[in-house]
């Protein structure tokens, strides 16, 4: 069995090979690909950090935003956490049940409703931060530090 370094080597773009299709569509080359694969990555080593507390990225990424921004109605954390009105019902429902998240009323709308951190989701976020940070590091651990801001500067623009 191969390693997963071995398993994702990508072609040399300078290498000849005979099995190039003719249109000049190399699957290694093309952006949405390399995106794809980098996010693979990106959320297997994500994964470790959320193994204990049983969350998905989505569900700690919301709780992340929660724990920066403070109360937020349902449609503005969705918005903040770059995620769907029916992806980010489904994690604030599964959020709420397990007691990480309290609906409280608007104290400027009575019609509303706002979502903030309970003790457990407060604690749980807190005490996953460090960890978070570390996977970042990680995760570009194979550019420099001069790669390393050029790569976010240059994402931060795509998104």
């Amino acid at each position: 069995m191969s390693s997963l370094s071995e398993q994702t080597q990508l072609s040399d773009p300078n290498e000849s090979d005979e099995s190039q299709p003719a249109e000049g569509f190399i699957l290694d080359h093309q952006v949405q690909h390399l995106l794809r694969r980098a996010h693979q990555r990106a959320s297997s080593i994500f994964l470790t950090v959320l193994a204990d507390a049983q969350l998905t990225p989505t569900q700690f990424f919301a709780m992340a935003r929660l724990h920066e921004t403070g109360k937020l109605s349902q449609n503005r954390l969705g918005r903040m956490a770059a995620m769907d009105p029916a992806t980010i019902q489904g994690v604030i429902r599964r959020l709420q049940e397990r007691g990480f998240i309290v609906r409280l009323p608007d104290p400027n709308d009575r019609r509303r409703m706002v979502l903030s951190l309970s003790p457990l989701g407060q604690e749980t976020v807190s005490s996953m931060l460090t960890d978070a940070r570390r996977i970042g590091g990680e995760i570009l651990a194979p550019l420099d530090p001069e790669e390393r801001e050029t790569f976010m500067s240059l994402l931060k623009k795509l998104v």
